[in-house]
């Protein structure tokens, strides 16, 4: 419609032109002509006139352009001297105008302009809206929980979604942890055992993955490595004495049931 509209004016216009060159009754007529099409056609075109400001008065020229021209060229038909020379010059100035506004399409251009406006603004919007939206960078109260976190609760990683809530080295080569959902009343996503065995390199049945006595299953007790062995002569109490002071601080209410010696990795001590 907008373009049948458009076309319309253009030849209109051109109509009115060449009636100029002979006739001076032509010139304010069209010339009001022109300046009201331009107002009723910018009015119409509510895009137009709630363009972005970066391109709103150019978009607005843009629009008008033909009709300021098709007022002009009246004008300087008025103004011309008389003479064949003249009125080529004059006929020509027509077609340039007839032609340009034809192929060119001013308001269809205008419209453009203003669409790619919105279209910029938006993806910007959406860019400052995701920058805005990227979480901060987890911070870590130690370096353990910084090494749990970075390397094994990353996206992707073997137990995504947990943090680090205590460890305890019980031996040399034991160590136990309690690690949490990071979503307080979510439960620990399931930890794949044989993950966790090729990312440390620990043998899988030296890694032990249970719940925390007395807890909920928003906290999972991780064992690494071979539980302490009792010293030879000790008495299972003492066995016993040993992991409820390991608990006490770590663990509470786990159980020593066995253990022996194996050489953990520098990192997890």
């Amino acid at each position: 419609m907008r373009a049948t509209a458009g076309r319309a004016a253009a030849v209109a216009g051109t109509v009115v032109l060449t009636g100029g060159l002979g006739n001076d009754a032509f010139t304010l007529p069209g010339a009001l002509a022109a300046a009201a099409t331009a107002a009723v056609g910018l009015a119409a075109n509510h895009q137009v006139l709630r363009a972005p400001a970066s391109v709103r008065w150019t978009a607005i020229s843009v629009y008008a352009a033909p009709h300021a021209g098709c007022a002009a060229v009246l004008v300087g038909e008025r103004l011309a001297p008389e003479g064949s020379v003249s009125v080529l010059l004059q006929a020509a100035a027509i077609a340039l105008w007839t032609g340009a506004t034809w192929y060119l399409r001013p308001g269809l251009t205008a419209r453009e302009l203003v669409d790619e406006a919105l279209a910029q603004e938006l993806a910007d919007a959406v860019e400052k809206t995701e920058e805005t939206a990227v979480e901060p960078a987890p911070t870590y109260d130690t370096p353990q929980a910084r090494w749990w976190g970075e390397r094994f609760a990353v996206e992707g990683g073997v137990a995504p979604g947990t943090v680090l809530l205590q460890h305890q080295q019980v031996s040399e080569g034991c160590l136990a942890i309690v690690i949490g959902a990071q979503k307080r009343g979510q439960p620990v996503p399931d930890i794949s055992k044989p993950g966790l065995s090729a990312e440390l390199d620990l043998p899988e049945e030296l890694i032990e993955i249970g719940p925390v006595p007395g807890r909920g299953a928003g906290v999972r007790l991780l064992v690494l490595g071979q539980r302490p062995a009792a010293e030879p002569g000790a008495t299972s109490s003492t066995d016993e004495e040993t992991w409820a002071e390991i608990a006490s601080t770590a663990m509470p209410g786990i159980e020593l049931i066995e253990a022996n010696t194996y050489e953990m990795k520098k990192e997890l001590t």
